[in-house]
């Protein structure tokens, strides 16, 4: 082939005689070659567009049609262009060339009038496109929602924070973002961040994103060490916690090791987790509490601290540092306690009180400590004025200066706040007399959990508490409850099964309910899932029919603002009891059956309630009964007592004698209101079934269920079912 028109560089003419060296000429044997000029094309012969052209092939000494017999790839291409298709100056081509030899870039546009032109090829690039700016959209959100996460510790609003993004499929992403930032901060963030994945999966996240989310984890590890000299026993604590809270499978550890390469850090990882962590002894608390704060950090620890950031402001009056070591804490949802102690120091030391109430009014306005956190802490000094009263005489008059002062400087919203009396209030019970109650309330409740007695416990309840005191009922709810959150399962299933053989007041039950959930914050240093655990027992209170539904909302209204604690454990507790089998379930959430004892399953108990009440109807007597279905241990399942002795009394026709066990049932309590309405709609949702054995059965069904309306067993809301059922069911 000539060169001599200059337009190939020598680097050109070498790549050429390298390609045209390794070309077969045996390959091309069977390929029809043409010399002669182009024939007229066919009318009906659609034109097919030309291949372009190969940087490597040669062109033909001859022009655009020669015949010249060097080369055996010559006429492999015609151009049909008006121009020659010879390369421009610096080899990158004209129309209808690929471009130069090292012409790597991307950033070309399609041109519709191409005749290689297809608009395929251009959808698939303009969704990768959108495909990129999404994710660089979602990453960033994610990070966001993350840092705003570990300042506000709200579970619910990154939930649906995470939901609104709408971009499921990025969500392994948050997970491997979440951790990493987790892994370079505090224990309180790695615990945060188990927290937040351990409530989000399946709900939020797929288990899909899940698993890839770690599986990206463990493939950066390499990278991860670089920034964190630990990062292989913390990325294998994580690991280890996933496991422990069934967000990942404990098969998941040998599959991904069999996906990475041996050398890599991620291995390592897991080795970590399998030796180290899941295979100790007790390692599901010991993995659950790791992060939990060390043994300083508890409530008594963070009032000592405190206290002494306040003496040494009072003393030095450096407010910077008083601010530094107020962030320091790094506990927002315990500022009200700064409040107090400031506010008490100011009404023992008239002196600082010009200090501290310029600290917390600064504080206030540069949001270091948030409004309710303020009006908290006033709250609870007005709520133990009285015992203020004792060291400092006039502590009502100088709290309602205070509370004036900051009022009137505008950080404080003195309208949240209860009202203060400047007149002595009336305290039925001495604090004398509440102190003494609370040590033998410990002792009581420690004596339970070792000896299981209920009898013994009710008759020292009765000497401790021989007035029957509300106050000390709901003082000895609490503190049931905060000793068996401290526990194992078998003493909060224990401490579930006093409180339904008590029987206190609802309403003393609803207060030591409401004294809990107040002090929740405080008890969360030392417990970081009171929460879980206090939906828990208000669940099972309603489901052992301690509580009401209605108290429920009683409690909820008592507490303000969507993201409070009670809200967190209220909802907590409505999901519980609005799941399928929320009784049952309930019922055995610590391992227990409502007698410290396994629970019997459903068609046990059916089957129990069938044979009770043909031996009862047999001649059996009421008391003997009444004390059967006592035992079965399952109060939220009476409703199966109402509807087979409905039944039995609709099928043999004016069974007096199972009407009398309902009516007796109902009158000492062992059935209630709620229980009896329940097992009347099960009862009216049959009725159709029900007429084929007796044809009478929505006649039957009126006649009792009017009577029943008349003894004041069933809830008015039953009303509004019966009317919506009438022309259906036709007992109307």
């Amino acid at each position: 082939m000539d060169f001599s028109d200059g337009n190939m560089s020598k680097k050109h003419r070498e790549q050429h005689q390298s390609a045209s060296e390794s070309v077969d000429l045996l390959s091309l044997s069977t390929l029809q070659i043409s010399t002669s000029r182009r024939s007229p094309r066919s009318p009906r012969s659609p034109k097919s567009p030309s291949s372009p052209r190969s940087p490597n092939s040669p062109r033909s000494p001859h022009g655009k049609h020669g015949t010249g017999k060097k080369s055996p790839l010559k006429n492999l291409r015609q151009s049909h262009s008006k121009g020659d298709g010879r390369p421009k100056k610096g080899g990158c081509g004209g129309k209808g060339t690929w471009g130069g030899l090292l012409d790597t870039d991307d950033g070309h546009v399609l041109d519709p009038n191409d005749p290689n032109y297809s608009s395929t090829e251009e959808n698939e690039q303009s969704f990768a496109t959108k495909v990129n700016t999404s994710f660089e959209e979602y990453k960033k959100k994610a990070t966001i929602i993350i840092e705003e996460y570990f300042a506000t510790d709200d579970i619910t609003s990154t939930a649906n924070e995470l939901r609104e993004l709408g971009m499921p499929n990025y969500d392994f992403y948050f997970v491997k973002k979440l951790i990493s930032i987790a892994m370079d901060r505090r224990d309180k963030e790695k615990e945060m961040a188990a927290v937040l994945l351990s409530s989000l999966y399946a709900d939020i996240i797929d288990p899909q994103q899940m698993y890839k989310g770690f599986i990206r984890l463990l493939m950066a590890a390499d990278d991860l060490i670089v920034d964190i000299p630990d990062a292989i026993d913390v990325l294998a604590l994580f690991l280890a916690r996933a496991v422990v809270d069934e967000i990942l499978p404990p098969a998941f550890l040998t599959k991904a090791f069999a996906s990475l390469p041996n050398d890599s850090k991620g291995c390592l990882v897991i080795k970590r987790a399998q030796k180290s962590y899941l295979s100790a002894p007790l390692h599901t608390d010991s993995i659950g509490r790791r992060w939990a704060g060390n043994k300083n950090n508890t409530a008594e620890d963070f009032k000592s601290r405190i206290n002494n950031l306040l003496t040494e402001y009072v003393s030095s009056g450096d407010k910077k540092e008083a601010y530094r070591c107020i962030k320091d804490l790094n506990v927002p949802f315990f500022h009200h306690e700064i409040v107090k102690r400031a506010i008490i120091m100011a009404m023992e030391k008239q002196h600082a009180e010009s200090y501290l109430l310029d600290l917390l009014k600064t504080a206030a306005e540069e949001g270091l400590i948030n409004s309710s956190q303020i009006s908290k802490g006033f709250g609870r000094i007005i709520d133990n004025v009285d015992d203020l009263s004792l060291d400092i005489p006039n502590a009502k008059r100088i709290l309602q200066s205070l509370i004036s002062k900051a009022a009137s400087e505008g950080w404080l919203c003195a309208s949240s706040l209860s009202a203060l009396s400047l007149q002595p209030g009336k305290q039925t019970i001495g604090d004398g007399v509440v102190k003494a109650f609370k040590v033998k309330a410990q002792s009581i409740i420690q004596e339970y959990f070792l000896s299981g007695d209920i009898s013994e416990v009710i008759h020292c309840l009765e000497s401790a508490n021989s007035s029957s005191s509300g106050e000390l009922n709901a003082i000895f709810v609490k503190k049931l409850i905060t000793l068996a959150m401290d526990r194992k399962n078998r003493e909060k299933e224990m401490a579930s099964v006093l409180l339904s053989s008590l029987c206190f007041p609802a309403d003393d039950v609803v207060t030591g309910f409401v004294m809990l959930i107040e002090s929740a914050d405080d008890t969360a240093l030392d417990n970081p899932v009171v929460v879980e655990d206090l939906a828990l027992f208000l669940a099972r209170a309603e489901v052992d029919e301690v509580l009401a539904p209605q108290n429920l909302e009683d409690i909820e209204n008592q507490f303000l603002g969507s993201g409070s604690i009670c809200n967190k454990v209220t909802q907590m507790a409505k999901s519980l009891l609005k799941a399928r089998l929320s009784g049952e379930r309930i019922l055995r959430c610590w391992g227990g059956g409502g007698s410290s004892r396994n629970g019997w399953a459903v068609e046990d108990v059916k089957d129990k309630i069938g044979k009770l009440l043909e031996e009862y109807e047999s001649g059996g007597d009421t008391r003997e009964a009444c004390r059967c279905i006592k035992e079965l241990g399952m109060p939220f399942f009476h409703h199966e007592v109402v509807k087979k002795s409905l039944v039995i009394i609709m099928e043999k026709k004016n069974n007096d004698r199972l009407w009398g066990l309902l009516k007796e049932c109902f009158s000492m309590g062992l059935i209630t209101m709620n229980q009896m309405t329940k097992g009347f709609m099960r009862v009216a949702e049959s009725l159709d079934d029900l007429a084929l054995d007796v044809p009478d059965a929505k006649k039957q069904f009126k006649h009792y269920f009017d009577q029943a309306m008349v003894e004041g067993w069933l809830d008015s809301s039953f009303g509004l079912y019966r009317s919506e059922q009438s022309l259906e069911n036709g007992f109307c």
